[in-house]
């Protein structure tokens, strides 16, 4: 039987990251889960870092933060983040950009979109992704990043 692993290198600016994963007989998935969620969690955000890199993120920071939205508001969230107040701003940012095609520039926009909505819902005491589960052997990791 061949060896089954995941490995992920990354050597990429102030981002070094080595994980990998040997499975064997005897590795439980939960196991296995943990440590795709932690990958997970730092995959979003160096998606996110370098989505700050291009576009102007801050700007949707501030619409989402004028939105005003208490825990529990999902309802609301939900329909204000696909308002126009905020899809306004996510034009805004990613029209004007140079050198980049109008296919380029609707990807940029999902990427927006998608980060509005995870902010927006994580505002609102909504869990959305896995970076939010209290993994025992991930507990360093969090306390850092908070």
């Amino acid at each position: 039987m061949s060896d089954k692993y995941i490995q992920f290198i990354a050597n990429y600016n102030d981002w070094v990251s080595i994980r990998k994963l040997k499975i064997e007989e005897a590795t439980d998935p939960k196991t296995i889960m943990e440590f795709l969620g932690s990958f997970g969690t730092s995959i979003d955000t160096k998606v996110e870092e370098n989505l700050r890199k291009i576009v102007k993120l801050e700007k949707v920071d501030e619409a989402i933060t004028a939105l005003e939205l208490g825990k529990k508001e999902t309802g609301k969230a939900l329909e204000e983040v696909n308002s126009r107040k905020v899809g306004s701003v996510i034009k805004e940012i990613t029209e004007n950009l140079e050198g980049l095609s109008k296919p380029e520039k609707k990807e940029l926009e999902q990427f927006c979109r998608v980060y509005a909505m995870k902010k927006v819902l994580k505002q609102t005491g909504i869990m959305v992704d896995y970076s939010e589960i209290e993994i025992p052997g991930m507990k360093r990791i969090k306390k850092k990043k908070a």
